[in-house]
């Protein structure tokens, strides 16, 4: 069986990396956390309460678990906090993620480390590829192209996914993604406040699964793009929620980013293109549409 440590694994997409890869057979898994699970199943894998801004705390993982392969999904992301909590995002999305590639290294693990769109700036005219030149307009999206960078050289043996706006079914405990969200104001009749000129490439939480499946399973270093097919606005994700679940668009109220409350910088266009993906992985990710019925059936 195949050692793995998934990191964040309370989070949204690490605990979904956590469900699936634990019910393969040929897989033992281990999810680690700052805090405890969220939602025990004691039988299908292990979970181990850890910091992973501990360096001693690391070391002490690796040795005990002897990881073939680790999957960093845990990160500072929310945008406003990272851009006024500067050190505290530094420590998990930079520093952390140095000390678990030395580790990765050291032990000879595979390092599949996530990233996001926010790397990049939204000035390109076309879907961004993994070999653009990153360059982010936030804090978050700066510290996340530093862990990228760290992760690649300290372990020679990785992989960077980038994934930009992740749906699909939340946890109880778990913060609500933006499909969740518009849904739950709809069905309270509570107005919906969306960005209308911000163009990203949702994603379908079970597709980065698979794709990180499939890095799994592959030699295949550097970067990927795993994220949906669809190019659209936040206000489209909005309005494509209230369509599958058989809504009108009343309640729905379009933004531009120049009238939004929040002005922690964002860039405006950042859809990812996954043909590398498709072509070196055989990645098939659903469409919006298939995502969010999916999400809701």
């Amino acid at each position: 069986m195949l050692p793995i440590l998934i990191t964040g694994a309370n989070g949204f997409i690490g605990r979904r990396l956590l469900d699936d890869l634990s019910s393969r057979p040929h897989y033992e898994v281990t999810g680690c956390s700052l805090h405890d699970d969220l939602c025990p199943r004691a039988d299908a894998y292990r979970f181990l309460q850890t910091d992973i801004r501990d360096i001693c705390a690391v070391e002490k993982l690796f040795q005990e678990i002897c990881p073939a392969v680790t999957i960093h999904t845990a990160a500072l992301s929310a945008t406003e906090y990272c851009e006024t909590h500067r050190r505290e995002a530094d420590r998990l999305n930079i520093e952390a993620t140095a000390i678990l590639a030395a580790c990765c290294r050291q032990y000879g693990s595979r390092l599949i480390h996530l990233s996001t769109d926010f790397v990049f700036d939204g000035t390109a005219t076309h879907l961004y590829r993994e070999n653009d030149e990153p360059q982010p307009v936030n804090y978050y999206g700066e510290t996340k192209l530093k862990s990228e960078r760290l992760a690649a050289s300290l372990c020679p043996d990785h992989a960077i996914v980038r994934v930009e706006v992740v749906y699909g079914t939340p946890l109880p405990g778990q913060h609500g993604n933006i499909a969740q969200l518009v849904a739950n104001r709809i069905r309270n009749n509570e107005e919906i406040f969306v960005v209308s000129d911000q163009l990203r490439t949702p994603t379908y939480v079970g597709d980065v699964s698979q794709g990180i499946e499939r890095l799994i399973e592959s030699p295949r270093r550097g970067i990927y793009h795993l994220c949906g097919k669809d190019e659209v606005s936040i206000a489209d994700i909005a309005y494509r929620v209230a369509d599958v679940l058989g809504e009108g668009h009343s309640l729905i109220r379009p933004q531009t980013t120049a009238t939004l409350p929040d002005k922690t910088p964002r860039p405006l266009r950042t859809g990812m293109s996954i043909e590398k993906a498709c072509r070196e992985l055989g990645y098939r990710p659903l469409s919006l549409e298939e995502g969010l019925r999916r999400m809701f059936s």
